[in-house]
């Protein structure tokens, strides 16, 4: 089978960070795919027909010719394996595994405990105000950003982005945290690196197609 004559259907809520890095990495190799929003704020995620499709209930999910494929790691590896050209991961072994490493400081570390569900939980069950809230979402990004920084600020094969001269796996994760930073208020200025590569990456027709404010269900 082709490749290209694969059917693409993205399943994103315009806001969701991880829809986000999925979108980045869709432009990026230049893969044609239909969007269908999924409102967290109308809880469409937690319906039945959705959850058929994913039972944790959440976005994106990524149908191809009506398969579901579901987590964004896996649908990034997915996206880079079916469409290898061009990479979001350098040839190197080592060199991938620092692209990787970055990505996972963000998927794993920080994104995950400040997403909506997580502060859904801590409104609901431990009576947490929306500053609290803010305060707990701007503590975990300012901590993972600071050993981010570090780690950029120390690579000398960066040249733009967060590894070397051209975006990668990591670029595509990077961006909408920092999105979300922004959201919640986080104060940037002690990350002039970050700052840059977001600032970089922002005059891309790639990662500004797949921002936010410019998807149809924004609102």
């Amino acid at each position: 089978m082709k490749h290209d004559s694969l059917h693409l259907v993205l399943a994103s809520f315009f806001r969701s960070g991880t829809s986000h890095r999925v979108r980045i990495a869709l432009n990026l190799k230049g893969v044609a795919y239909e969007y269908k929003p999924v409102s967290l704020t109308n809880r469409e995620h937690r319906g039945d027909s959705f959850l058929a499709v994913n039972p944790q209930g959440l976005v994106p999910v990524l149908m191809v010719d009506g398969k579901p494929l579901v987590q964004s790691p896996a649908i990034l590896e997915w996206l880079e394996e079916t469409f290898p050209a061009p990479p979001l991961l350098p040839p190197a072994i080592a060199d991938r595994a620092h692209v990787r490493a970055i990505a996972a400081i963000i998927g794993c570390d920080i994104h995950p405990i400040n997403n909506l569900r997580i502060l859904t939980h801590l409104k609901a069950k431990f009576g947490a105000n929306e500053q609290s809230v803010t305060a707990w979402c701007r503590h975990w990004i300012r901590a993972g950003f600071e050993a981010l920084e570090i780690l950029l600020v120390g690579d000398t094969r960066r040249a733009g982005f967060c590894f070397g001269n051209l975006p990668t796996l990591a670029d595509c994760y990077l961006i909408p945290q920092v999105f979300s930073a922004r959201r919640f208020g986080v104060d940037l200025e002690a990350f002039p690196m970050i700052r840059q590569i977001y600032n970089d990456c922002g005059s891309l027709p790639a990662f500004v197609a797949a921002q936010p404010d410019r998807q149809p269900d924004a609102v």
